[in-house]
């Protein structure tokens, strides 16, 4: 018997219901038995079936099911929100996703970790996580003992937890880029201090307004995302990053610098705040998310000696510890090697999206658009040419099979943009990236053509 047949009929045996998940499948001695073939053909269809991720593999013990119910895969493929070309959607690409790969990771961690699921952990995390976690950070020019790493349940836990913490420097107020990412926004909405916004536009910041706001506005931290910013694309120059750290020494001020999409950036020589910085005025933050699994749901901070209790007694109260089991198994993938090897897929992936989305803009947009520019990360966005607002661009490009994301909640209120959306390339294929543009810029001429009467001619 081939191993397709078998494959085919093991998938059968679980659509009708009776394999159910977490059977144990015949060994592969006993299944090339039934099925009349050899150990290699089961081995293979096996083998199939995890790659499908309908089974899955228990060192020492045998093959589980682990299929989803029956019919799901048949309904997602004729889903019509397949026909949608989806540059809204954040999260990372899933088909580029190491689900296979951390599932063996999860069972490793259950083996290595099972006697310690029964106790609390410790509210700063694994120990032993905490060590790989300082290996790969060195990878990203963050050079720090795992003693100042604390795992957190998402970078925006961090953010959350030290934006209610009193700092050292004893002052109340915040500095925030803008635009900035909707979770930052909604954070900020209920400080009891003042929330000062700076620009960040193409070209960098205005740096004599930032000196401005440390010098004379009691500020207590400055939020930016140095690399690959949402939502903008933006990665502030190494000469910056430098001109910034000088400013918050020189003037008491803290840094909290959100890396969260580091990993893909491939180029060595830019280097973090952090780097420049060994005073501990800066905090360091990134997340697993948007380069892995956003399910995941760990992240770390990098925080100096002076946060340390206050930073774990609100830890404490907000969740006690991040989940062991999935820092047990990020510890394995990071020990393994496979995360480099996932991470090094990742950034080719999206290095070649953001090339043929910045082609299809030049080519399709119509005059009077801006657009940012990133050839890497995944966020890029678009500013629209007077009188269109963002909502309802949005609206008429659902209708033409696209979305997209307005985004005037991403600015704080004195800063706020009508006429400004965001894009996403990670749930866009490559082949999808440039009829998706070409239909946002014909909705654009569309939309411009009723409110003005003036007709656009395409370029090219």
């Amino acid at each position: 018997m081939l191993y397709e047949a078998i494959v085919e009929e093991l998938l059968n045996e679980m659509k009708r219901g009776q394999l159910q998940p977490g059977d144990k499948l015949q060994s592969i001695r006993e299944a090339a038995q039934v099925f009349g073939c050899s150990r290699n053909t089961v081995i293979r269809a096996y083998g199939e079936l995890e790659r499908r991720h309908r089974i899955y593999a228990v060192p020492q013990s045998g093959y589980y099911v682990a299929h989803r119910s029956p019919g799901r895969e048949e309904t997602r493929s004729e889903s019509p929100a397949q026909d949608i070309i989806d540059f809204e959607w954040a999260g990372p690409d899933r088909s580029a996703m190491p689900y296979r790969d951390f599932q063996h990771c999860l069972n490793e961690a259950i083996e290595r970790y099972r006697e310690d699921m029964f106790t609390y952990s410790s509210g700063q995390g694994l120990a032993s996580l905490r060590f790989q976690l300082s290996r790969h950070l060195r990878d990203l020019q963050v050079f720090t003992s795992p003693d100042r790493i604390y795992v957190v349940t998402g970078s925006q836990q961090a953010l959350c937890l030290l934006a209610g913490l009193t700092f050292p420097n004893g002052k109340r107020n915040i500095v925030v880029e803008q635009p900035v990412h909707a979770g930052m926004v909604e954070l900020l909405e209920k400080y009891s201090g003042e929330v000062f916004g700076i620009s960040y536009e193409e070209g960098g910041m205005d740096l004599e307004r930032l000196e401005e706001l440390f010098r004379d506005r009691d500020v207590k931290f400055f939020y930016t995302v140095s690399r690959f910013h949402n939502p903008t694309g933006y990665s502030h120059t190494n000469e910056a990053r430098k001109r910034m750290v000088v400013l918050a020494q020189q003037y008491d001020v803290y840094i909290i610098e959100d890396d969260y999409m580091g990993d893909l950036d491939g180029d060595p020589k830019n280097d973090p705040m952090f780097a420049y910085d060994p005073s501990g005025r800066i905090i360091y933050v990134k997340s697993f998310s948007k380069v892995m699994l956003p399910g995941l749901r760990l992240g770390l901070a990098v925080l100096p000696d002076g946060l340390r209790e206050g930073f774990l007694r609100a830890k404490a109260v907000a969740d006690v510890h991040s989940p062991l089991l999935t820092q047990g198994a990020l510890e394995v993938y990071l020990e393994s090697g496979m995360f480099a090897a996932h991470i090094g897929r990742m950034r080719e992936i999206y290095r070649r999206k953001a090339v043929l989305l910045q082609e299809a803009y030049r080519k399709h947009l119509p005059p009077g658009t801006a657009h940012t520019g990133s050839y890497s990360g995944f966020y890029t966005t678009i500013e629209l040419p007077a009188p269109l607002r963002a909502q309802t661009v949005a609206d008429h490009l659902l209708g033409r099979g696209v979305r997209v994301h307005p985004a005037q909640h991403l600015f704080l209120p004195a800063f706020r943009k009508q006429g400004v959306i965001r894009l996403s390339v990670s749930q866009v294929e490559d082949r999808l990236l440039e009829p998706g543009i070409q239909a946002i810029g014909d909705g654009i001429r569309e939309l411009l053509k009723l409110r003005t009467g003036v007709k656009f001619v395409k370029r090219g």
